[in-house]
Parts: C-alpha cells; sequence; structure tokens
C-alpha cells in the first residue's frame, strides 16, 4: 500500500472523522507514515463517537473519541505485538491486539490486556490485520535471533550448525540451558532441528 492510498481513503470520510484522522497524523513522530485507517461503522458508536484506527509503518493506533469532545488515544508499537486476531460478521468486523508487556524487543513474553475494537467497517479492518501480521511476524523473527543470541552467550558461544565446541559451566548450569532451549522451541523460536542440535553439543559437553 502506498502512503497516498490512506490519505485518499480519509478524503472520503465525514467531516468529523477527517478531522480525527488529521489530528491523529499530527501526532506522528518524524519519518512515521499512515498505512491504513478503519473506522468503526456508526450503528455501533450508539453510544459514543466512532472509534478510529490507523496503521503507521511503526505502530497500530486506536484513538476513542468523547461523546462531548476530546479523544484518548492508544498506541502499540510493531516491536510489541505478540498477536492479532480478526472475526467479521455479517455486518461488521472485530480487531484484537495483544501487546507484549515489555519492550526492547520484548523478549520476556509476558504480555498484556487485550485491545478489542468492535463494529469496523470490514474491508478496512481486514486491511489493517494484514499489516499487524505482516509486522508481527517480522518482528517475532528479530526476537528468535535474539533469544538465540542471548542462548549463544550464556552457553559459552555454542553456535548452532557449528562444529562442536566447549560448553562453560557444570552439568547443573548446562540443564538450565537445555530447559531455556526447550522453552524457546515450545514458543516456536527455535525448529526442532535447531533445539536437537543445541541438545546434542550441551550433552556431549558433560
Amino acid at each position: 500500500m502506498t502512503s497516498t492510498q490512506p490519505v485518499q481513503a480519509a478524503s472520503r470520510e465525514s467531516a468529523p472523522i477527517r478531522a480525527a484522522i488529521a489530528r491523529i497524523n499530527e501526532l506522528l513522530v518524524p519519518q512515521e507514515t499512515l498505512e491504513a485507517v478503519v473506522v468503526q461503522r456508526r450503528i455501533f458508536a450508539l453510544w459514543h463517537r466512532r472509534i478510529v484506527v490507523v496503521a503507521t509503518n511503526g505502530r497500530f493506533i486506536v484513538m476513542r473519541r468523547g461523546l462531548f469532545g476530546g479523544y484518548q488515544l492508544k498506541d502499540v508499537r510493531w516491536q510489541d505485538l505478540k498477536d492479532a486476531q480478526l472475526r467479521v460478521g455479517i455486518v461488521g468486523a472485530t480487531l484484537s491486539v495483544t501487546p507484549l508487556a515489555s519492550s526492547d524487543l520484548a523478549v520476556s513474553g509476558l504480555t498484556t490486556p487485550v485491545i478489542t475494537i468492535g463494529g469496523l467497517r470490514i474491508h478496512q479492518a481486514q486491511k489493517v490485520y494484514a499489516l499487524c501480521q505482516t509486522h508481527e511476524q517480522e518482528w517475532r523473527e528479530k526476537r528468535r535471533v535474539r533469544e538465540l543470541e542471548e542462548l549463544r552467550a550464556k552457553s559459552g558461544g555454542v553456535t548452532i550448525g557449528s562444529a562442536p565446541s566447549a560448553v562453560a559451566g557444570d552439568s547443573e548450569t548446562a540443564v538450565a540451558r537445555l530447559a531455556r532451549a526447550k522453552e524457546m522451541r515450545d514458543k516456536n523460536l527455535i525448529s526442532d532441528a535447531e533445539y536437537e542440535a543445541l541438545k546434542a553439543k550441551l550433552v556431549s559437553s558433560l
């Protein structure tokens, strides 16, 4: 999607929605651009003004506008995104985003409460969901690489797929490293083959 497409889509919205999108644009950091916009359908906003959701090249942003003015923003950086789900109904879509609790590539894997927005326009929600999936996979791979680097460092420089090398520490430490490797495999951060290779090196070092 080109950067002009969200702008063109926004130009077709009502004046209040255009104002909301313009306000979000004003709050973007340098080099941050809009990639997609999704607006809550009017019939799902009987007790509040419609919610506007945008995806930029850096984060996922939800703007909840107050019934009597003002707004509340909530955002999730792509590197802190753990999961995104989309449920499509007959008249609207529900988008759910689960952020990770920690920053710095969110290596710890802890999560915070899910952000759920219902009643979204289906076609627009599908575009935002696709972007969530793209960025999630990109950052999941970066986290996997970080986890591998940390595991290798703790294992005394063992490199998966290379020739066997010495592993520092006693058998208890090796068991802890093996448990860590199993946890990474269970989280799909490393493949079964990578796990077995690391397991063989750790066992041979005892």
